[in-house]
């Protein structure tokens, strides 16, 4: 539950923010030919292609069985790792430059179109990164354990509405910076933790080999069945008895990010 609502509640500020944006600066212009219809049809075109992307998703899933099923959820697990990778990225070396960009983005365009555009773009790209992720954290789940990720969704959703408004309000005890900047950081875990449960299902396909299993036992200290484990586990990647190939991963995953974190400061400089 914790860790969907923590995605719905990140990759929801994102998109309200854009849209929040683009509101203000369509209200202060008073500008006829960009209405404030065009920017909701924007935002409803946004969430209708997140719909039609999980439809899909379903209907393919559907149509597999046994080991063709299981390569393809660790699939989509990969590519949400990957997504939640690029999208902290990307905010990281964007997110500072987000306002003006968009407003001059729609200064220079001709029309409300435009503005739906701008719109569709932001909430329907933040809508199909949460729908991969849901749907990587939810493969695994079933029964009561589904119905309460599915709840973390909504309550995730609720407090980024929430969010939204103290930042847009300029609460100084939630600056925008301090938000995102923390907030990368489990991002970047939840990432990981998504990688060490794809290439786990790898190995259980025996397409990856374990090189070595398990490295340690940390049970008697923290068992990823336990509660505080557990939490670990699914936010971190947190294995008591992890496997060589798991390890490998985890660690070069921390590295990738690293070295991509310090490129954009390199072409700055």
């Amino acid at each position: 539950m914790g860790n969907a609502l923590f995605i719905v509640w990140r990759e929801s500020v994102e998109a309200i923010l854009v849209v929040s944006i683009l509101y203000a600066w369509i209200r202060a212009r008073g500008d006829d030919r960009i209405g404030v219809g065009h920017l909701w049809a924007g935002v409803g075109g946004g969430l209708l292609l997140a719909g039609v992307l999980a439809v899909a998703m379903l209907g393919l899933q559907s149509q597999l069985a046994g080991d063709a099923l299981e390569a393809f959820q660790a699939g989509i697990v990969f590519v949400a790792a990957g997504l939640i990778t690029h999208m902290v990225l990307w905010m990281r070396h964007h997110g500072r430059h987000m306002k003006r960009e968009l407003e001059s983005g729609l200064a220079n365009a001709a029309g409300g179109a435009s503005a739906a555009l701008l719109a569709a773009i932001a909430v329907g790209r933040e809508g199909a990164e949460t729908v991969l992720f849901l749907y990587g954290l939810g493969v695994e789940q079933s029964g009561e354990a589904l119905r309460q990720m599915l709840a973390g969704a909504g309550i995730g959703f609720v407090l980024a509405l929430a969010t939204a408004w103290l930042i847009q309000s300029g609460a100084r005890w939630l600056p925008s910076r301090l938000f995102f900047r923390a907030t990368e950081i489990i991002l970047f875990l939840l990432a990981a933790a998504l990688l060490v449960s794809g290439v786990e299902r790898l190995i259980n396909m025996e397409w990856l080999p374990p090189l070595l299993e398990p490295v340690w036992d940390s049970s008697p200290l923290l068992s990823d069945g336990s509660t505080v484990g557990g939490i670990a586990a699914a936010f971190a990647g947190y294995r008591a008895q992890p496997s060589l190939m798991v390890l490998i991963a985890w660690f070069g995953y921390w590295g990738l990010v690293a070295l991509l974190g310090r490129l954009p400061k390199r072409a700055a400089a």
